[in-house]
Formats: structure tokens, C-alpha cells, sequence
């Protein structure tokens, strides 16, 4: 189902929309060569800038300037001319202009020139860029990397002098301007230069690729720390940064083989987005029939909560009054629904996808709620991405404990409604949940590690299980080490566990010292809490070691052992998965990939207990000598191994 139609709408769809929008092709440009004006008339236009190149060839720009629907556009560029125009609906604030950039256009500068009736002329500058690098060199994340999740307000302030700004240009007084770490749910001052200072920490540790929760702007009164209720999304929030500093974070990363994930938001925006006060058409955001009365006072009366039935999207029995209720209604009473519907907000969302993939060099995109928007533009959004970058890679969070929900969503499922997604990989929220149960349950014939084998056991589901990302957790759940009690084994043990799986592996920042919840368990100030040396009072760092606990210090020296071998296992990455069912307590996993052979030995025994290798002699390692990735000690695989005390093994047949 790879319909783009959304993305870069022709004529005709333009003049089929819904609202009564008035739709002009009486402008054309010129080839012939123009005077160029250097001059910024404008409030503002949207993508600020564009390239040459792409395979496809229309641009759809928003123009917002007061009564800016009164006037005509015209371009004098070559390689540049105006398909069409389109008037919005409900606000004379604005012009859509469809460009088609053809193959001859060449980077530069160029005047869109606005007249109206009365003969008076705004200009605007124009900039087309050259792309960096080819399309095919934006390589995705992959089964190759383990990614490290940072929340940026806490992981590190690098620049107090961006702690509080005065304001914005384009917006209003940024209006949380108070650091407070006290606050859990305040701004406590982390920053992307903080991110780019402690990239050799996160290197050395073994992560091979970063995702920081969202870095744009929000102008919010409260929680803006978190980043999802985003206010303009084409600017960097000052109080992170600048898109300098962000443009930097992506070459640093690079420079260290590393990748950048950003994390992006289709489906709702701020209340206190720039466009919510001057709506430019009536179905803009998903809204209550009588919201023009309420507009200055947002209130349940005006805006449609969502139901949140997820299943919606997949249930063959779904009434439309519960497809409509999940889709269009707002996450929450601060974040306006985006109405992917409209055509024009689809090409604007597509369209910003595009622009910080080229502007940031990025490698992938993480996609918040992605059931929450229209599933049929979501295909269109990540098709039209793919379709320019082909091996790149998104991942969409799907928040389901059932395979079958987030198999639905990765491209290549068979899906009995025909619905393609062109989404790489999914979020693993089910195997999250089935490594804690495994762990914590007492063992029996259907509790404690069979969870763990038959949830593998649904990879059958998957179109390619290893695009699929695993995750020991995030920012919005308790923290592992929290999940799992305070036992530190069996953190050990889930961490090893999730990085054995043919997955993509991602982790929280924090975990590999065992940051946790205790306090508050699934407080969600608590759990994206200050990463510790973070910040130049701090009595604790963790960049260096200072102040660490033994356990802790432990607990980030085997990360670090684990998965800096995942960093060069071809086996983890690309190898044959095989399992046994559990036995006596026990449950062992092999990667294999021509001479290397990974095993996962996981014993939840508290006694020694002697275990018979015969059962496991298919694998071919019978007598081979293997090592011990954490400890480096040598074992020669030959009758029984002796597991001497609860917790894992991990060995490898790589002994040099």
C-alpha cells in the first residue's frame, strides 16, 4: 500500500480538498534571468530553505504574513516555476505554493515576489542548497547497533548561559525560564552541547548510535522539559541550543562512528504552537464543532479526547466511531491533534521529516504515538521517506504487549487488510515486558524464562524480526533495575538477554549504573532524572567514576564488556538464532555466524547445579574452547557444565 499521494499534492488534489480553498495556476515563472533583491518581507515561510536533487520535484511552501491571501506570488528563477497557489480556507494569513523544482535548478538564491491589487509588492529570498552527500549514503540504524536514549534536560548542562532565555525570534517570552532541579518536572538546564561533550563516554561504553528525546521548541507554561508538546518545528529550543549545536552533535557523532536518531512528532503539536491562535483551515487540528467560540480558552468542550483504542487500526469489527475516536482525538488537553487529513498539513509534516534529515544529516528518525495519526498518511509519510533515502531506517512506537499489534506496523506484514507501512522496525514493547516477567516470576511450566522463549517464539509473526528494536526501557516506564526489584543479577541478566536477541538493541541513559525509581516507582520526573556528573556541582559523576558505588561502577563495567563485543559480533547482528526450552531453571540462547558462536546461558538457580551439554550438541561446539565475554575466562564446551551460582554466562568460540 505505498500510496504517496499526500506527500507534494497535485493540482487536482488541491482542488479537491474538503475546505473551499481558491487554487491559482495563472502564475508561472520566468526562465529568463531576474534582478536579485536581497530582502526578508515575509513573517515567515516554511521549509525555510530546500535542495536540488530530489526525486521528487514539488514543493509545497507556507507563507503566513498578515493578509498575505491577498496577494500573488511570482518566482523568476531557472529550474524553478509555481504549479499552483491555494488560499486557505479559513485565515487570509496564508498562501500554500506548490513549486516544482526540476532536475535543471542549481543551488542558489532566488526572490519570491507577493503583489497585490493595490499594487503593493513584498519580496521574500529564497534559498535552494546543494545536498551534502548522495541519498544512499544516509544509512539507517540497524541490528548492528545498540542505541543509547537520552533525555537532554537531564543528561548534562554544558552552557548555563542557555539555561534561561529571554526569548525567541518568531515566538513569545519562552515561559518556563526557571531551572529547578528540585522539580522533577521542571527544566533542570541539560543542553546538546552537554550530549556532544560526553560522546566518548557514551562511544566507550559501546553505543554506537544516539537518540535524544525531541530538541525543538516548546513554549509551554509547564513540563516543557520532555519535549513532546513542540510549539515550532523548524526551530531548535534555545534552551537546549542552537541548530549549530545540533548540527555539530550529528558531525561529532559521525566523526566517531556513530549515529544520530532524531525524535519526531506526527501526530499532535503544542497548544501553544504559533499556528493555534490563526488556524489557517477549519480541520487543521482535529477540533469540536463549536471551537471558534473557545479558541482563546482551550477546554474539553472544544477539543476531542482520544479513546485511545489502539486496536482500532487492526480490528476488522471496529465501529467508526472508534477509529475516529483514536485517531482524531488529542493524546492530551496540551497537545492539539494534527489533521493528517488535510492535505496540506500532510505535506508539511512529510516535508519537515525532510528537511532535518538533509539539514542534521541524520541516520533515522524515531516516530512518537505512530497508531495515534491517520494510518494511511503514516504509510504515505514513511514511504515518501524511504522513497528518497533507501537505506535509512524509523522506528515507530507502538506501546503493545501483543505481537500481532506491533507486527501490523512493520513493512512486508502479511496484513489481512492489505495496509503496508514502508516502517522498517517497531518498538518490542512485548519482549520488554516478557524478559521482567521471566525474571521475576517464580519458575513453573508456563511462568518465569519459558516467557522468554515463547515470546522469541513469535518471531514467526515478524516480517524481519532483527529490524525490530528491543529496549530495556524508556522514558515513559519504570527503569529496569526499578522493574526488576533491586536485584542487580537480574538486571544483569535482562540487559544481556535483550542484547543477545536478533533485535535492534536500544538502552536508557542511566542504566548502565543502575539509576532507578524506588522513590517513586513510575514517576515520570523521577525516572528522566539527572544523569549524575552531569552537572559542575555535582557530588557524584558518573563520567568519570567519582563517587560511583561499587555496584554501580560494576553494573557499567559489564555493560560496557557486553556490548562493546556486540559492537563486532557478526553473529549477534546478522547470525542464526536457536533456543532450548528452559530446563531445570535454566534457558540458553545461540547466535551463530560461520566460525562464531554466541551463547546466552541464563540460571535462576541459587544452588549449584550441574547441567547435561548433550541436549545441546546440534549446535556443533561439542569440545570447542570458548571464552567468557564478561570475566575473559576460557571453558571448553565437552558433557555438563557446573553453574555454580544464580545469574549468566555469556560465552563466545572468538577467543583471540
Amino acid at each position: 500500500m505505498k500510496r504517496l499521494y499526500y506527500i507534494f499534492l497535485s493540482s487536482i488534489l488541491v482542488l479537491s480538498v474538503s475546505c473551499k480553498n481558491e487554487t491559482s495556476k495563472e502564475i508561472i515563472s520566468e526562465d529568463t534571468p531576474a534582478k536579485f533583491i536581497d530582502q526578508s518581507d515575509i513573517e515567515r515561510i516554511e521549509p525555510p530553505n530546500w535542495w536540488t536533487g530530489f526525486k521528487n520535484e514539488q514543493l509545497q511552501l507556507l507563507v503566513h504574513h498578515d493578509n498575505i491571501g491577498d496577494y500573488k506570488p511570482t518566482v523568476n528563477y531557472k529550474g524553478v516555476k509555481i504549479d499552483n497557489v491555494s488560499k486557505a480556507e479559513k485565515s487570509n494569513n496564508y498562501l500554500f505554493i506548490n513549486l516544482i523544482i526540476s532536475e535543471t535548478a542549481q543551488a542558489g538564491q532566488f526572490n519570491i515576489k507577493f503583489k497585490n491589487n493595490e499594487g503593493n509588492e513584498l519580496i521574500d529570498v529564497y534559498e535552494l542548497k546543494s545536498r551534502v552527500k548522495p541519498a544512499e549514503d544516509f544509512i539507517g540504524f540497524n541490528s548492528s547497533d545498540a542505541i543509547y536514549l537520552i533525555t537532554p534536560d537531564r543528561f548534562a548542562n554544558a552552557n548555563t548561559n542557555n539555561d534561561t532565555p529571554l526569548s525567541m525570534e518568531g515566538q513569545s517570552a519562552l515561559l518556563e525560564k526557571t531551572i529547578d532541579r528540585k522539580n522533577n518536572y521542571a527544566r533542570h538546564g541539560g543542553d546538546i552541547e552537554g550530549i556532544s561533550n560526553h560522546l566518548d563516554y557514551i562511544q566507550d561504553i559501546g553505543f554506537t548510535a544516539i537518540w535524544p528525546q525531541p530538541l525543538l521548541t516548546n513554549d509551554m507554561e509547564k513540563g516543557s522539559y520532555h519535549g513532546y508538546a513542540i510549539t515550532d518545528l523548524y526551530q531548535i529550543d534555545p534552551r537546549f541550543g542552537t541548530l549549530e549545536d545540533y548540527q555539530e552533535l550529528s558531525q561529532n557523532a559521525k566523526e566517531k562512528g556513530m549515529k544520530l536518531i532524531m525524535d519526531q512528532v506526527a501526530n499532535h503539536c503544542g497548544l501553544n504552537h504559533w499556528w493555534m491562535k490563526d488556524l489557517p483551515f477549519t480541520d487543521w487540528v482535529n477540533l469540536q464543532d463549536n471551537y471558534e467560540k473557545n479558541i482563546e480558552n482551550w477546554n474539553n468542550d472544544v477539543t476531542i479526547n482520544s479513546n485511545h483504542r489502539r486496536t482500532s487500526n487492526q480490528d476488522i469489527y471496529a465501529s467508526q466511531f472508534d477509529k475516529d475516536g483514536h485517531s482524531q482525538g488529542w493524546f492530551v488537553a496540551s497537545m492539539p491533534d494534527l489533521n493528517q487529513r488535510n492535505p496540506f498539513m500532510a505535506n508539511y509534516i512529510i516535508q519537515n521529516s525532510i528537511w532535518w534529515i538533509e539539514t542534521v544529516q541524520l541516520n533515522g528518525i524515531r516516530q512518537d504515538t505512530y497508531p495515534y495519526p491517520d494510518k494511511d498518511f503514516m504509510s504515505d509519510w514513511a514511504g515518501a521517506i524511504m522513497t528518497e533515502y533507501p537505506n535509512f531506517n524509523i522506528v515507530g512506537e507502538e506501546w503493545s504487549y501483543n505481537p500481532l499489534l506491533i507486527g501490523y506496523w512493520q513493512d512486508g506484514a502479511n496484513n489481512k487488510d492489505g495496509y503496508d507501512s514502508n516502517l522498517k522496525s517497531t518498538m518490542d514493547f512485548a519482549m520488554q515486558a516478557n524478559v521482567v516477567n521471566a525474571l521475576n516470576e517464580e519458575e513453573s511450566w508456563d511462568t518465569g524464562l519459558v516467557k522468554i522463549y515463547e515470546g522469541l517464539a513469535n518471531d514467526f509473526h515478524y516480517a524481519n524480526p532483527k529490524s525490530i528494536m528491543v529496549f530495556e526501557g524508556n522514558h515513559d516506564m519504570s527503569r529496569i533495575f526499578t522493574q526488576l526489584k533491586g536485584d542487580v543479577v537480574n538486571t544483569k541478566m535482562a540487559v544481556a538477554t535483550y542484547a543477545m536477541m536478533p533485535r535492534i538493541l536500544q538502552m536508557y541513559y542511566g542504566t548502565e549504573i543502575l539509576m532507578n525509581d524506588f522513590d517513586k516507582p513510575g514517576d515520570h520526573g523521577l525516572i528522566r532524572t539527572d544523569y549524575p556528573g552531569g552537572w559542575q556541582d555535582d557530588s557524584k559523576n558518573a563520567f568519570t567514576g567519582k563517587g560511583l558505588s561499587a555496584e554501580e561502577k560494576n553494573m557499567q563495567t559489564f555493560v560496557s564488556k557486553l556490548l562493546n563485543y556486540r559492537k563486532n559480533s557478526k553473529a549477534i547482528h546478522d547470525g542464526k538464532t536457536v533456543h532450548f526450552a528452559p530446563f531445570q531453571g535454566t534457558y540458553f540462547l545461540f547466535r551463530q555466524l560461520g566460525d562464531e558462536t554466541v551463547v546466552l546461558i541464563l540460571n535462576k538457580n541459587d544452588k549449584p547445579i550441574t547441567i547435561d551439554l548433550k541436549r545441546y550438541t546440534e549446535i556443533g561446539i561439542d569440545g570447542k574452547s570458548l571464552k567468557n565475554i564478561i570475566t575473559g575466562d576460557s571453558f571448553t564446551w565437552q558433557d555438563n557444565i557446573e553453574l555454580t551460582r544464580r545469574g549468566f554466562l555469556l560465552l563466545t568460540t572468538k577467543t583471540e
